[in-house]
């Protein structure tokens, strides 16, 4: 629990809500939300199986408080700060279970870098993205430098954060940086939706599948091939892999967590 009192971080069932941002700071980061859900990430509940992250402002984040860095006159403060919101991102992509963001309203600045972080977002109708770094002075963190080029492509990425594009839902979604697009008030629901059914099913083959995914870019065709060999075996003899086989036999829907 937070100096607050306030707990950012709750259960839903098999989701592990994290609060990002909250209405008392506007849209900005909270850190003490951030630091709790790191916490919460690092030893996360075996009966977890997704991650949920959520704004509970008039939008899902637009980065850390300005007036916050204007105080922060020294670089030390300043790269502190960015520490907190990198232990995050790392916790987030190296958490054994699919991460999806309920991105509503603007993902700005390290809104856009943890939107970008999640496995998979989900965007209202009016969402919009923008690095929003250049506009003062700044240049990103959160990881968007290495997100945002692995997902758009390195001309794309220089356009986007050496201008400050701002990207709508549609735009986000052809470009493949968020995973889908409902309507503005059924971005919670969706999200929460889509945790839930990820928290439902086979939770070691999609924290597997997550790895995989997140170790490609490093590995040549063969290693990766060599990888996906030793996951599916793993799997195929795991108890979800079990499981999942017998009820395929006997046209029955699987029970992954009994």
């Amino acid at each position: 629990m937070t100096r607050t009192g306030r707990r950012f971080t709750t259960r839903q069932g098999g989701v592990l809500r994290c609060v990002l941002s909250t209405s008392a700071r506007g849209a900005s980061l909270d850190f003490d939300a951030l630091r709790e859900a790191v916490a919460a990430l690092r030893v996360l509940e075996p009966d977890v199986g997704a991650v949920l992250l959520v704004g509970e402002g008039p939008s899902f984040c637009t980065g850390a408080d300005v007036r916050m860095l204007a105080a922060a006159d020294d670089r030390e403060t300043v790269a502190t700060l960015a520490g907190v919101l990198h232990d995050l991102v790392r916790a987030l992509v190296e958490a054994p279970v699919p991460v999806v963001a309920a991105v509503h309203g603007w993902a700005a600045g390290a809104g856009m870098s943890l939107a970008l972080a999640a496995d998979l977002a989900v965007a209202g109708t009016s969402t919009r993205l923008r690095p929003a770094y250049p506009a003062i002075g700044l240049t990103p963190d959160g990881g968007l430098t290495w997100t945002l080029p692995r997902a758009v492509g390195t001309a794309r990425a220089r356009h986007i954060l050496l201008t400050d594009r701002v990207l709508s839902a549609a735009e986000a979604l052809e470009l493949g940086l968020v995973a889908v697009v409902v309507a503005d008030d059924a971005v919670a629901a969706e999200a929460l939706g889509l945790a839930e059914r990820l928290a439902d099913g086979p939770t070691a083959a999609l924290g597997a599948t997550k790895r995989l995914l997140r170790d490609s870019p490093a590995r040549d065709l063969g290693a990766q091939l060599d990888a996906e060999a030793a996951a599916i075996a793993d799997a195929a003899t795991g108890a979800e892999g079990r499981e999942g086989i017998a009820a395929f036999g006997e046209r029955r829907t699987p029970r992954f967590h009994a």
